[in-house]
C-alpha cells in the first residue's frame, strides 16, 4: 500500500520525499480533518497503521502525536519498522501484557487442604500404634511405665494442656511452627496413654482391635466420602449424645460389671464412628452445609485423631470385656 490510496491527504504523494510537507501536518484547517475525527473511512487507512515498511525517514522530529493530542501521554508510539498491531489502535495489544484471571480453586484448594490432613493423620497414627506396639511386645517398657506412676499422670496433663490449647485457641493451632509443637506433645502424651491401657491386654487382642479399627474407619471414611446424607448438620446433637454418654460414663464407675462395661464400650464406639463421619464431612466440605476452613489442618487432623483412637479403645475394651 502507498499514501496515494488515502484521498484525504492529498499532499501526501510521495511518503520518501514530501512526509510532512506541503502544507505541513496537521493538514490546513486543523486537525482532525473537516468532518470529524476520524475522517471518513475510518483510522487507520484500510491495511493498517503505518506504510509496509514503516515510517519512512524515522520517527518525525517531535513526536506522534502533537503535543495533546491523541493517543495520550505514555502510550505506544510507533517506532521505524513498525508492524501492524493486533488489534485496535493506541496502547499495543501485548497479550503477555494484559491482566490474567486467577481463578480461585476452591476445589483443588480443598485437596490439598485433605492430602495435608491425612499426611498429618498418618503420622500420628504410626507413632500411636508404635508405642502400643512397645508396650505390647516389649515388657521393659511395660515395667518401666509400672514402676513410675508418675508418667502416666504427666502425659494424661500434657494431654489435656495441648488439646484444649489447639481447641480454644486460634493462634495456637494455626501459627506455625507452635502448632506443630503443640500437635507432637499432644501426640506422644495420647501414645503413651494407649500404650499403657494396651498393656493391660494380651498381644492377640490388641492386633485384633487394631484390625477391627483399620476395617471400620476405611469403611466409614468411604461411606462418608460417598453417601448424600449431610452429617455435617448434626453437629448439635453429635455433642447432646457426647454429653450422656459422659454422665452414663461417671454411673457406670459405681455400677462396676462386664455388662455395664460391654453396654457403655458399644456405645462408646458407635458415637465416636459417627464422629468420624461427622468430622471427614467437615473436611471434605463441598456440597456439605458445614466445612472446616483449609487454615485449620491441624484442628482437622486432631478430630480425626481423636475419633480413630477412641474406636480403636472402645472396640479393645469390647474384646477384653468378651473374653474376660
Amino acid at each position: 500500500m502507498s499514501w496515494q490510496s488515502v484521498p484525504q491527504y492529498p499532499q501526501y504523494q510521495d511518503p520518501n520525499q514530501q512526509y510532512f510537507g506541503g502544507g505541513g501536518y496537521p493538514p490546513p484547517g486543523g486537525y482532525p480533518p473537516q468532518g470529524g475525527y476520524p475522517p471518513q473511512g475510518g483510522y487507520p487507512p484500510q491495511g493498517g497503521y503505518a506504510p509496509q515498511g514503516g515510517y519512512p525517514g524515522g520517527y518525525p522530529q517531535g513526536g506522534y502525536p502533537p503535543q495533546g493530542g491523541y493517543p495520550p501521554q505514555g502510550a505506544y508510539a510507533p517506532q521505524p519498522g513498525f508492524v501492524q498491531p493486533p488489534s485496535g489502535y493506541g496502547a499495543y495489544d501485548d497479550p503477555e501484557s494484559q491482566p490474567k484471571n486467577f481463578a480461585f480453586d476452591d476445589q483443588s484448594i480443598r485437596r490439598g487442604f485433605i492430602r495435608k490432613v491425612y499426611m498429618i493423620l498418618m503420622g500420628q497414627l504410626i507413632v500411636t500404634f508404635g508405642a502400643v506396639s512397645l508396650f505390647v511386645f516389649h515388657d521393659g517398657t511395660k515395667q518401666f511405665a509400672a514402676r513410675n506412676p508418675w508418667l502416666f499422670w504427666v502425659a494424661l496433663a500434657v494431654m489435656l494442656i495441648t488439646m484444649l490449647s489447639m481447641a480454644c485457641c486460634d493462634s495456637v493451632r494455626r501459627q506455625t511452627p507452635t502448632n506443630f509443637i503443640f500437635l507432637g506433645l499432644f501426640t506422644l502424651a495420647q501414645s503413651f496413654l494407649c500404650g499403657v491401657t494396651a498393656g493391660r491386654f494380651n498381644s492377640t487382642e490388641v492386633l485384633m482391635a487394631v484390625g477391627i479399627t483399620a476395617a471400620v474407619c476405611l469403611a466409614l471414611t468411604l461411606f462418608a466420602m460417598q453417601t448424600k446424607y449431610d452429617f455435617t448438620m448434626m453437629g448439635g446433637i453429635l455433642v447432646a449424645c457426647l454429653v450422656v454418654f459422659m454422665l452414663f460414663g461417671i454411673i457406670a464407675m459405681f455400677f462396676p460389671g462386664r455388662v455395664i462395661t460391654l453396654v457403655y464400650a458399644s456405645i462408646g464406639a458407635l458415637l465416636f464412628s459417627v464422629y468420624l463421619i461427622y468430622d471427614t464431612q467437615m473436611m471434605m466440605g463441598g456440597d456439605h452445609k458445614y466445612s472446616i476452613s483449609p487454615e485449620e489442618y491441624i484442628f482437622a487432623a486432631l478430630n480425626l485423631y481423636l475419633d480413630i483412637i477412641n474406636i480403636f479403645l472402645y472396640i479393645l475394651t469390647i474384646i477384653g470385656a468378651s473374653r474376660d
